[in-house]
């Protein structure tokens, strides 16, 4: 679609940010939404828009994503989902059977945060943009706790590795907390917490102290946990879940 001049919202600065807009709505993470609107999908009035930080005004304004007015707005809704291994962490089902393929529920819901396609586990989904936003964000500091399974030789010193920072991406990370389950021969378990989430982060730090990963399992976002819900399964959130998110 050709890109035409397109008048900013009567509201102005006052408008909502359109990355915003599409992640309250469910459509995508704000940051998925980013790169929605960046690759051209979406039209306000009619003229293609490509930055994430465009205001419109959804009272007044069409917006449109790939040819298609959005919906109505949905009501909100968060559920806890215990993701099985071979399942992929996003809306894009060309990258494999999608966690959102597990809940077949009538609201867009996306996930919040990722693990990645072996892993197992609590994951949030939601289409709540708010929400969504306070659980992601580095600020907000919400802690994860992973029941890691791993093949090396456990010493004082590979266990001090696994809590210390690391460079992924050109950012070192935060310290992580490391606490021995069980030690075996050569196969052991270890809980590790963290207050951030990097790509694959579990699994450099076991590799950089020498061990194979042979499975991983995020046991707790903050202080919720879910001992009895099945791979698989999934439930809404209460408002004591809500309460335990942030302790």
């Amino acid at each position: 679609m050709q890109n035409t001049p397109v008048k900013k919202s009567d509201t102005g600065a006052g408008g909502e940010r359109l990355q915003l807009f599409l992640a309250r709505r469910g459509v995508a993470s704000r940051r998925h939404a980013a790169d929605i609107i960046a690759a051209g999908r979406v039209t306000v009035n009619g003229a293609t828009i490509t930055e994430p930080g465009f205001r419109v005004n959804p009272g007044n304004d069409a917006i449109s994503l790939d040819g298609a007015p959005l919906p109505a707005a949905e009501r909100l809704r968060t559920i806890l989902l215990n993701k099985p291994a071979g399942v992929v962490c996003s809306t894009d089902r060309t990258q494999g059977r999608s966690v959102c393929d597990l809940v077949g529920l009538p609201e867009r819901l996306v996930p919040v945060g990722r693990l990645d396609k072996e892993s197992e586990g609590l994951l949030l989904l939601s289409n709540d943009g708010d929400f969504i936003q306070r659980m992601t964000h580095p600020r907000h500091g919400h802690t994860k706790t992973y029941t890691v399974t791993v093949v090396g030789r456990l010493t004082a010193a590979a266990v001090r590795s696994l809590g210390e920072p690391i460079e992924l991406d050109g950012y070192l990370t935060r310290p992580a907390r490391v606490r021995v389950l069980s030690a075996g021969d050569s196969c052991h378990v270890v809980a590790i917490t963290l207050s951030e989430g990097r790509n694959r982060q579990i699994r450099h730090l076991c590799a950089r102290a020498g061990f194979n990963v042979v499975r991983l399992v995020r046991t707790a976002i903050g202080g919720l946990s879910a001992p009895t819900l099945k791979p698989g399964a999934w439930r809404d959130i209460r408002p004591a879940d809500i309460r335990r998110l942030d302790a």
